[in-house]
């Protein structure tokens, strides 16, 4: 049987366990950790779209079928290719898009498990503005978190508000959480947030 002195000692070793693995610090460590990789994808991305602009992503578990949805000035096209498939530089190059520089970032999302990549607008005062979302689906949140199963990082271009609990707010003033996708993002930094959540976009 446990004595008094045992049973408090497993009761913190477990709770201290427990907050070392909830979501908010496994989030932020695992970017923090993947930090320059993660930066990378999102630069590489925002320096490609405005030459022609595409989302790209992966649509099965092993990461090997690319969904490219490019979008012109009437109608968005989606495909999906064999990430070694020839025809998935041939349509880019279709489109006058830099085959070489996307297939480049299809490797470094690959690599990292990244599951999506795109544009999404937002509006501040009734301006629009955009943001990169990034969906990624790293083993070990999928290992320790089942119900959870994307991890999900906004970009924004500037500083952004958030509350005492680091939650991200819609303005300053009015003290509203902004939600995207219907979920309540958290900081990571000024302008890069997270969230956890069972839809990749």
């Amino acid at each position: 049987m446990l004595n008094k002195k045992n049973y408090i000692l497993i009761v913190s070793l477990s709770a201290g366990l427990l907050f070392s693995c909830s979501p908010k610090n496994i989030s932020t460590k695992y970017y923090y950790e993947n930090e320059k990789v993660l930066d990378r994808i999102e630069e590489s991305y925002k320096a490609l779209y405005p030459l022609g602009p595409f989302n790209v992503g992966f649509t099965d578990r092993d990461f090997k079928t690319v969904s490219l949805e490019i979008i012109t000035d009437t109608l968005s096209y989606i495909y999906e290719f064999g990430i070694d498939e020839n025809r998935l530089s041939d349509t880019l190059t279709a489109y006058n898009l830099n085959a070489a520089k996307i297939n480049i970032l299809i490797r470094q999302m690959h690599d990292i498990r990244c599951t999506w990549i795109n544009y999404s607008d937002y509006y501040v005062d009734e301006k629009k503005q955009t943001m990169i979302l990034m969906s990624i689906k790293p083993v070990v949140l999928k290992s320790l978190f089942s119900y959870a199963k994307y991890y999900v990082l906004t970009y924004f271009p500037q500083p952004q508000y958030f509350d005492s609990e680091g939650r991200l707010l819609d303005k300053r003033k009015l003290r509203r959480l902004r939600k995207i996708n219907g979920e309540v993002f958290k900081r990571i930094n000024s302008k890069v947030c997270y969230a956890v959540t069972g839809h990749f976009r």
